[in-house]
């Protein structure tokens, strides 16, 4: 009864930190003591942005547990690779660099680098990433696109990017995570635990702190993967708390205006509003 309340509790909070801007966010919290979920709009809809990587990484797992893909497969940077890339920093440096695919697969996750995505991507198809999505219960995310094009404009259609939902974001993390211990979520992923095991610390290396990270004690580790998209800021990750998962949260805002009332930039109040909404649960999980 005392977890239901304080659940209520949490959610009215959450609820009240989304209602305090104009703009759209949708999430999913789940408190991983007690297994109680929060959500908001969790099944719909909603750009993805670069938190598709998690389940493109896991895609380039399969294939290398399979044997389709080598991890330590040498890559060399070509000046196409750089071509319509606004994330990361290979775009900058010197072609002819040569790095392995496991590398490649690090600098998509902890730079959210798209020169390493395209180099990754390059070895799946479209329609493989997708279909693996569906075939792991992932059923409201949508691979469209390799690179969505710079030119986007901020009111484009869903139909224009990879889209996902705030549950599958959490089932994806939940099942990573779980596939540590469990033989059975590594099958489901279509990986071995030691590939798993990979997955998941690659997410807790994530250098970016914005987001999730941004209200948390500091040295709080998180494992997560942001996004950057033309209509919002999104962030789905796993918190930690004494060396133990905490929570998984996936946060997602849409129709985010690109300067607010008080001239305040649009994406700066979407991502202190996913670091709210991550303070809110680390205090209320712990109260």
């Amino acid at each position: 009864m005392t977890t239901m309340i304080e659940t209520g509790k949490l959610a009215e909070r959450l609820n009240a930190i989304c209602d305090a801007q104009p703009f759209v966010t949708r999430f999913m919290v789940r408190a991983l003591g007690s297994g109680e979920t929060i959500g908001r709009g969790a099944d719909e809809e909603t750009p993805s942005a670069s938190t598709r990587k998690t389940s493109i990484m896991m895609a380039a797992l399969k294939a290398a547990h399979e044997g389709r893909l080598d991890l330590d497969e040498q890559i060399t940077y070509e000046k196409r690779f750089a071509e319509e890339v606004a994330s990361g920093m290979f775009r900058y440096l010197t072609p002819g660099i040569v790095i392995s695919l496991r590398d490649a697969i690090t600098g998509m996750m902890v730079l959210s680098d798209n020169v390493c995505t395209k180099m990754v991507f390059e070895r799946l198809t479209l329609e493989e990433v997708d279909s693996y999505c569906k075939s792991i219960g992932m059923t409201g995310t949508n691979h469209r696109f390799l690179i969505p094009p710079l030119a986007l404009s901020p009111d484009h259609s869903l139909k224009a990017v990879t889209t996902t939902t705030a549950r599958d974001q959490v089932y994806l993390l939940q099942t990573i995570l779980d596939a540590q211990d469990a033989q059975e979520a590594a099958d489901r992923l279509g990986c071995s635990q030691a590939l798993c095991a990979y997955a998941l610390q690659t997410l807790k290396n994530q250098i970016l702190r914005y987001a999730i990270p941004s209200r948390l004690p500091f040295g709080v580790l998180v494992a997560h993967k942001g996004g950057t998209g033309k209509r919002g800021r999104m962030n789905a990750g796993i918190v930690y708390r004494d060396g133990s998962p905490f929570f998984i949260i996936a946060a997602f805002t849409d129709d985010v205006p690109q300067e607010m009332p008080d001239g305040t930039p649009g994406y700066t109040v979407a991502l202190e509003t996913i670091g709210r909404l991550s303070r809110a649960c680390w205090d209320e999980f712990q109260s």
